[in-house]
């Protein structure tokens, strides 16, 4: 059995000594599997109810079953070991190759991954999705119904869109297959008042990010910047190892040996707790403040960073409130299956991770689709230039409900959705 530590997958390779062990890959056996891994492992292990697990024929519909609503709709979760492989270790997912924003009963396309499916039909930042396969999209966020229209994470799913760019409307076919994210999709310099101010665009916390994040905070480092706006707008997470190691190219100096966060785990697993510390990076910018871009996307890794800096620096929040995951799972690798589960609570040095309705921004901008992403004239970029210059908020700083993130109350139906944020 593998144990991996993850934030909606964060990470050091931990293997706890545990008391269970998987003996059978029939349905039943799972869920029994998972029953005894919840009782030992979850952290709010004293309410799970009580359950027949006779009753449930599988280990998901045991999970569903057993979660603690209040907190933890969607944050633990099981996937198959090859989707949860390719992710963490290739920045890889089967889909359309977009990511897209609800609001109202529009559906906006916000980001197209560069190789993909969506990416060869032309799909570009700002299009609207207003028919799948014949159904209106209107129609399928009024009934709840918009991922199973828009289908299964499946190689060969097939579906065909009608879009409107500017008023114009087209009809596309696309053909999900494996697409890579790129973890650092943008990286510039702008000029702000005879500042220089590094911009990069992050989209996810796995393997492949360490190397991207070192190539971009060098390029940042060589030209001379002294402030940084990262854009995690659309970031749900990903490895703890990945968010300590941004956290430490941001800090620097000031950073280095202090306290990154805490473990805390339930009271049967309280020697697993355990304190992990900001290091040196030999690409780090050593700044005194840094201005995040977020929104009701922006979770867990994405949040850590920003929670874990804040006894140290201003941290500056522009777009929206976060989505509130201050937890991580650990990871059980079995029958080809992958359960990530909660199992901790993070704390930075002050204590402080009770942010389960996300960190609240300090100044509110739209995620302006009508523009690209790293347009110094987009809403949330524009904002946090802004901040920058005069030190506080434009007067015109507002939110808009056009191509908004979901809101947190509407999570998506699984936990890796969320943290891939892309169809």
């Amino acid at each position: 059995m593998m144990i991996r530590v993850l934030s909606l997958l964060l990470a050091a390779m931990l293997m706890p000594a545990t008391s269970y062990a998987q003996r059978s890959c029939a349905p039943f056996a799972q869920a029994v599997y998972l029953r005894d891994v919840m009782e030992e492992l979850y952290l709010w292990h004293r309410e799970i109810p009580r359950l027949d697990v006779t009753d449930f024929a599988t280990a998901e519909q045991y999970l569903n079953a057993a979660r603690y609503r209040p907190l933890d709709s969607t944050f633990s979760y099981i996937t198959t070991s090859a989707a949860n492989t390719a992710l963490y270790s290739s920045s890889e997912y089967v889909g359309f190759g977009f990511s897209n924003a609800v609001g109202g009963d529009d559906l906006r396309v916000t980001q197209v991954f560069p190789a993909g499916p969506a990416a060869d039909a032309g799909l570009r930042r700002g299009d609207r999705i207003i028919e799948i396969d014949g159904q209106s999209v209107a129609t399928a966020i009024a009934a709840g119904t918009l991922s199973s229209a828009i289908g299964p994470a499946e190689i060969g799913i097939s579906r065909e869109l009608v879009i409107d760019r500017d008023g114009a409307r087209s009809r596309t076919r696309l053909t999900k297959r494996a697409v890579t994210i790129p973890t650092v999709s943008l990286t510039q310099v702008i000029d702000v008042g005879g500042r220089k101010v590094g911009y990069v665009f992050f989209r996810n916390f796995v393997e492949p990010s360490v190397q991207a994040l070192d190539s971009a905070f060098a390029e940042l480092r060589e030209a001379g910047v002294t402030e940084l706006v990262l854009d995690v707008r659309y970031n749900g997470g990903g490895l703890v190892s990945v968010a300590q190691h941004l956290a430490d190219l941001i800090g620097g100096t000031l950073t280095s040996g202090q306290v990154f966060a805490a473990y805390t785990h339930n009271d049967r697993n309280a020697s697993r707790n355990r304190t992990l510390r900001f290091a040196s990076a030999a690409q780090a910018l050593s700044l005194s403040r840094v201005i995040m871009i977020t929104s009701r996307a922006s979770a867990s890794a994405s949040e850590l960073v920003a929670n874990s800096l804040r006894p140290y620096m201003p941290v500056a929040l522009i777009g929206d409130r976060t989505y509130g995951k201050p937890v991580g799972q650990y990871s059980f690798t079995f029958c080809e299956k992958v359960l990530a589960l909660v199992s901790f609570s993070l704390k930075n040095a002050n204590g402080e991770a009770d942010y389960f309705d996300g960190l609240p921004a300090t100044c509110q901008a739209q995620d302006d689709v009508a523009r690209q992403l790293g347009d110094p004239l987009e809403a949330s970029l524009h904002e946090a230039l802004v901040y920058i210059h005069t030190g506080g908020c434009s007067s015109t700083a507002s939110m808009s409900t056009q191509a908004r993130p979901a809101e947190r109350a509407s999570p998506p139906a699984d936990g890796w959705q969320a943290l891939v944020g892309a169809n």
